[in-house]
């Protein structure tokens, strides 16, 4: 019976509906089998947390992903059925989310008994340093970054918040305001109190202590991108080699394309001079 051009469009259509479901059970498959070589060549098991900040429009709204509750359940199950001598690997890559499910996560970490290492390729910022820092080992490419923990009220900083009801007489700051400095307070008490209880183990009181405080109350901006060397400067170990096969994960975790992309290059290895080597 001859396919008539309306059968073949709709065949078309059909098709194509599959193939975003083909292309990511391919790059799941993908990924599992290079978590597990991962797992094989360091006697470890591996969990990825990775949030693209990618944004999608839906009915005119922004959607991004960050740390929330289902990240702190499924990471904590996954270390839960982890025999506690067994090492953790974790791939984080992550802009910070919900103060509770990164707290969660972080005394998780620091409560399992094996070794847990945290590999960084490229940011772990707010909620994703406090993470890192739960950890025995943090390894971050040379250009990676993590960032301060101070805590947010809303849109505003914790420690801006305090600043500002300081430089005017109490009388002249309205109820809400007032309310909010109170609030702001708590929270960097608690987050300090709690970058102190993550590092008091591995370090004297006095060094947890001052990382706490250059961390938690607002001595920078909430996205300064804190580098391997200023990490290294406070006492903590941060820049170690990075398996290659971290990097080939994160290649598994693609941005979605947008219509034109903003970087382009040729995805080959270059020596020293730009070389292609022979036969390319």
């Amino acid at each position: 019976m001859p396919f008539s051009i309306l059968d073949i469009i709709w065949l078309l259509v059909i098709i194509w509906s599959f193939v975003p479901l083909f292309t990511r059970q391919t790059r799941d498959a993908s990924r599992y089998k290079l978590i597990r070589q991962i797992e094989h060549k360091r006697k470890s098991r591996v969990i990825t947390l990775i949030h693209r900040q990618e944004s999608m429009n839906i009915l005119g709204m922004t959607l991004a992903r960050h740390i929330g509750i289902e990240d702190s359940e499924q990471l904590l199950r996954a270390i839960r059925i982890t025999d506690p001598d067994v090492p953790i690997d974790i791939v984080l890559h992550t802009p910070g989310g919900l103060v509770l499910a990164t707290e969660q996560i972080a005394h998780a970490i620091k409560n399992h008994r094996g070794k847990v290492t945290v590999f960084v390729p490229h940011y772990a910022m707010s909620g994703g340093t406090l993470i890192a820092l739960a950890a025995d080992e943090i390894v971050m490419d040379p250009n990676a970054v993590l960032g301060p923990v101070d805590p947010q009220i809303g849109s505003y900083p914790a420690a801006s918040i305090l600043a500002a009801v300081a430089k005017k007489p109490i009388a002249e700051v309205d109820d809400q305001t007032l309310i909010l400095a109170d609030v702001a307070e708590k929270a960097l008490r608690q987050v300090r109190a709690l970058v102190v209880e993550i590092l008091n183990d591995r370090m004297p009181m006095e060094k947890a202590e001052q990382i706490a405080e250059t961390l938690s109350t607002g001595r920078w901006t909430h996205d300064y991108p804190i580098t391997c060397e200023q990490l290294t400067s406070m006492g903590l170990t941060a820049c170690n080699d990075m398996p290659i096969e971290i990097y080939q994960l994160m290649e598994l975790y693609p941005q979605p394309q947008a219509r034109r992309p903003s970087v382009g290059y040729i995805p080959i290895p270059y020596g020293a001079r730009g070389e292609q080597g022979k036969g390319d």
